[in-house]
């Protein structure tokens, strides 16, 4: 052993001293973190204030760390929570588990769930951070309605697939889809006819 190598050693630390110091002045000046931040979760609503969560639990299987877990509940005329059939009755999401990973936000097919900036969820009390619905749903805004209502957005639920195209172009229509679909009469499953597995 050289008696030059605790000169090397210590060569990363003098060479330190005099840069500029990088530590940042938290909590007093937090750092905004970067827009696509996965941070802590929210349940969104549409813009009459129904929740988007239509309770179809693919969240909860899409979490590898069986950090979620939602039951869905039927929706009635009298007692409206989403467009939908369902809606999520309970939602609860167990942060000592979460991974921040995002694959539930992938999964939703309504868009009901995204993750915000919000980071600071540390807590020294286990219980308090296993989120639940209440914690979880985005404010109303202003012009939004607490639920249950009716649909507020018209009868139909092309609103509530389409929002942003209807907003954007009033006559906007799904490819295909007329205005006022005619009802499909039952019938024998079409999928057999179409050659997707049936027979020959």
């Amino acid at each position: 052993m050289s008696f030059l190598d605790p000169v090397k050693g210590f060569g990363v630390t003098f060479a330190t001293m005099f840069k500029p110091v990088v530590t940042e002045d938290y909590p007093r000046r937090p750092e905004q973190p970067a827009a696509r931040y996965h941070g802590r979760h929210q349940l969104n609503r549409h813009p009459d204030g129904l929740e988007k969560c239509v309770g179809c639990e693919l969240c909860a299987w899409a979490c590898p760390a069986d950090a979620i877990f939602v039951e869905g509940g039927d929706n009635t005329e009298e007692e409206r929570f989403s467009p939908g059939e369902r809606y999520g009755k309970d939602y609860q999401i167990n942060y000592l588990r979460c991974i921040g990973c995002g694959l539930c936000i992938e999964a939703c097919p309504t868009r009901a769930l995204s993750m915000t900036n919000e980071y600071e969820i540390a807590d020294d009390d286990r219980q308090r951070l296993i989120y639940t619905k209440d914690m979880l749903l985005a404010p109303l805004e202003r012009g939004m309605e607490a639920p249950p209502h009716p649909m507020r957005l018209g009868s139909t639920q092309d609103y509530y697939n389409f929002g942003p195209q209807l907003l954007a172009d009033p006559t906007f229509r799904p490819s295909g889809v007329p205005a006022h679909p005619a009802p499909v009469p039952p019938g024998p499953d079409p999928l057999p006819a179409a050659g997707l597995g049936g027979a020959r």
